[in-house]
């Protein structure tokens, strides 16, 4: 009895020793680093966007002086900056113009473009104005943009318009009106010049379909290239909108989306068709999945295009010259590998004369660019090393030169920041431009002479630069991070660590984002803010990032918020992206490590209150936690999640679990595994999601159910698969309160202001 009595006492202790209060301040301070109360109020120019002229002689950016929005201009010839208009000037004006005051310091143009020195076109309050900054006039500008038929396509000599009838292509004359039939082999269901949209909605089993057109055709007008879309054999799946005001049954909604493994699914079949003969020429290449897809671009030399595929489950990925004039298809590369994996950023990028082209390919296990010669069709590797690639920006022909950003060569730093490189034609001349160690977010001139670079860490706040292309010579600081309301809020920046994976040998890395009121005598629950889903990487490697993620708003709240990204996230080796293939489900794995390694050099962790949020696929990860790892995650939050792959869309389990459907799936489904479960859960689902459909979130409620496991559900039901406007700050305060209460152990507040 005495040893019970023990326990009891000890068991009340440990729960009155974590028992908190929470108060209104807490939520304050929460709401107060919310993204929309941060931006332009409290931080200003965290990333300023170039908006480059049409005629290359300069930019326009808006930049912040002290909270007061300037909108500066920059010419190239002769270098010079000013303001891109007289704001009080214009503030006048368009105060009379509008019948209410117009503040010069805070001016909201829209839709600004630039028509030459002093001269704009822009609107504002949604009317639509011109400004001549020289001779202050203002001008109401009554006439309309000419909206695009999205249904037809003019040909480039201007000659014909094609368009659909009856599901078949037709063109039609610009200069007599004459109509031509290019095809006639078309009916409903199978239809020439079309395809399906990702969230094509029909209303009813057998409503009517979005109408759709594509059509591409060549520069010298002869040929069209475009795709049969044949939904014959294609499958639904379904929703239903109970968010009508003034229905009081609920909408059938549905469109079509192929499942993982799924012989039934919308195909393209790409097709070129001679516009002067009408011969239809099917492209040697097997039908394509809807969701796989496919891409052809037409090169200048008459009748030649590049196609690129990839086969269905992403296993080969294919580069084919076309020469519809001989019909020869002539491959150039192809992306595999000698064990089964999955084909992920293989991609082309076409220089302006369209004499080379550089491939991305992952062959060598890094994602490496390769020179394409196109006279030739010789293919070589301008780099070789550990590191990755993340676009090709420019091949300089003239020079000799590709130009593109990477991560992961600078040795002794972040492998995710990434930099701007050149390379000579030959390999042998790389040279590092943007060399400040940081992250560098690069933008092009469209004449390709100039950068922008938005320079920063999630710990060093933003400057923007405009550089040389070339030398990467700083020619002017556009605009520099104003992160003094911050500083009067205590801001603290996201903590940087890193751990060993599970592998035994790679560095992990993430970021730990403290309370403002951290106190290291304490100890802190800790939050896992996830998304292991493999195409890229969650931490943020930017001030804005860093910000904008929100992470800071829940940590307020008492708890150390933690984002990782572990083996099998995307921007790394091949064999590090390796580990997530066909086992997604062991994902969080390295996360667990890392917060055992955390706690070992940091005290203030508690490690007995750990939870877990995510959305999307990280919404798998959430509810997933909770039974691969029933021991260790305690409270989880899953939003629009995917909880067995089986239910979802088929091109992202197709291309990370494999095909064939296997009993992987079923083994890494968290609605079979749903016995396991022991901590607090709440599942939450937008009831219009076509993305993520919100089948998976009630089969796994139904079989919690029958598991006899307590859980709480949400419901959105005029929701997508993201959330906005005031639903997205119910479901915010739903997850921030599921944690105070079940993970902090406070009684949450409700009502409480959220500005």
């Amino acid at each position: 009895m005495r040893r019970i009595f023990s326990v009891l006492c000890l068991a009340f202790l440990y729960s009155f020793s974590y028992a908190q209060s929470i108060t209104q301040e807490d939520y304050a301070r929460a709401v107060s680093f919310l993204w929309e109360n941060v931006n332009n109020k409290k931080a200003y120019n965290l990333a300023t966007s170039p908006n480059w002229h049409n005629d290359s002689t300069g930019l326009w950016y808006v930049n912040y002086v002290s909270g007061t929005k300037r909108y500066e201009n920059v010419l190239f010839k002769p270098f010079q900056q000013k303001p891109l208009f007289d704001h009080a000037k214009l503030a006048t004006k368009l105060s009379e113009a509008l019948t209410e005051t117009v503040d010069a310091k805070g001016l909201a143009l829209e839709n600004i473009k630039y028509l030459g020195p002093g001269r704009l076109d822009f609107t504002i309050k949604g009317k639509r104005f011109l400004w001549n900054d020289i001779t202050g006039e203002l001008t109401r500008n009554p006439e309309k943009e000419a909206e695009r038929n999205l249904l037809e396509s003019k040909s480039p000599d201007g000659k014909w318009i094609a368009y659909t009838e009856n599901y078949n292509l037709y063109v039609k004359s610009t200069v007599d009106g004459t109509v031509k039939q290019l095809s006639n082999k078309g009916y409903k269901n199978y239809e020439y010049a079309s395809y399906y949209g990702w969230s094509d909605i029909i209303e009813g089993e057998n409503g009517e379909r979005p109408k759709r057109f594509v059509a591409q055709w060549s520069p010298d007008s002869k040929y069209i290239q475009t795709s049969i879309c044949d939904l014959r054999f294609g499958r639904k799946m379904h929703l239903l909108d109970w968010s009508v005001d003034t229905l009081y049954r609920a909408r059938l909604l549905s469109y079509y989306r192929g499942s993982p493994g799924d012989t039934s699914v919308i195909h393209l079949i790409p097709v070129v068709i001679d516009v002067a003969s009408g011969k239809e020429i099917k492209l040697d290449i097997p039908r394509v999945a809807h969701e796989t897809g496919y891409s052809f671009q037409w090169l200048k030399q008459t009748g030649s295009g590049l196609l690129r595929y990839n086969e269905r489950g992403f296993q080969k990925g294919h580069l084919v010259k076309v020469d519809v004039i001989n019909q020869v298809h002539q491959p150039l590369f192809t992306e595999s590998f000698d064990y089964p994996t999955h084909v992920d950023g293989f991609n082309y990028f076409l220089s302006e004369k369209e004499d080379y082209a550089v491939i991305t390919s992952e062959k060598t296990g890094w994602k490496q660019p390769y020179l394409l010669d196109l006279k030739t069709n010789l293919i070589k590797p301008l780099t070789t090393g550990a590191f990755f690639v993340n676009d090709v920006l420019h091949i300089n022909t003239k020079e000799r030169l590709v130009y593109f950003v990477a991560s992961g060569k600078e040795t002794g730093r972040n492998p995710y920041e990434q930099y701007l490189y050149s390379v000579s034609f030959d390999g042998k001349k790389l040279k590092l431009i943007t060399s400040e160690p940081g992250n560098h977010e690069i933008n092009l001139s469209p004449d390709k002479k100039y950068i922008t670079d938005v320079y920063s860490t999630p710990q060093l706040a933003s400057k923007t630069w405009l550089r040389e292309l070339q030398t990467g010579k700083v020619l002017l600081e556009m605009s520099k991070a104003d992160i003094a309301g911050l500083i009067r809020m205590n801001w603290l920046a996201p903590e940087p660590f890193s751990a060993l994976g599970k592998d035994g040998k790679s560095m992990i890395y993430g970021l730990l984002w403290k309370p403002t009121t951290f106190d290291p005598s304490k100890k802190y629950p800790l939050i896992d803010n996830s998304y292991t889903g493999p195409h890229g990487q969650i931490v943020p490697r930017t001030f804005l990032r860093g910000i904008s993620v929100n992470n800071q708003s829940l940590a307020e709240l008492g708890f150390i918020v933690m984002m990782v990204d572990g083996l099998g996230t995307g921007m790394r080796s091949k064999e590090f992206h390796q580990h997530s293939y066909k086992r997604m489900g062991y994902n969080l794995e390295d996360h667990v490590r890392a917060i055992r390694q955390l706690s070992q050099k940091n005290p203030w962790i508690d490690t007995t209150r750990v939870g877990i949020f995510g959305h999307s696929a990280g919404g798998y990860d959430a509810g997933h936690a909770l039974v691969q790892y029933p021991d260790f995650y305690k409270v989880a939050v899953a939003s629009s999640a995917d909880h067995d792959f089986r239910m979802e869309k088929a091109w992202w389990p197709e291309m990370y679990m494999g095909w064939p459907v296997d009993s992987t799936y079923h083994q890494q489904s968290t609605i079979t595994m749903a016995g396991n479960l022991k901590g607090k859960l709440l599942i939450t689902h937008g009831g219009l999601d076509e993305n993520v459909n919100p089948s998976a979130t009630f089969k796994l409620a139904e079989m919690l159910i029958r598991a006899d496991k307590p859980f709480d559900m949400l419901i959105l039901p005029s929701q997508r698969h993201g959330y906005t406007g005031q639903h997205q700050y119910y479901f915010t305060k739903r997850r921030w309160n599921y944690f105070v209460e079940h993970l902090l152990g406070a009684k949450p507040i409700w009502e409480f202001p959220w500005k």
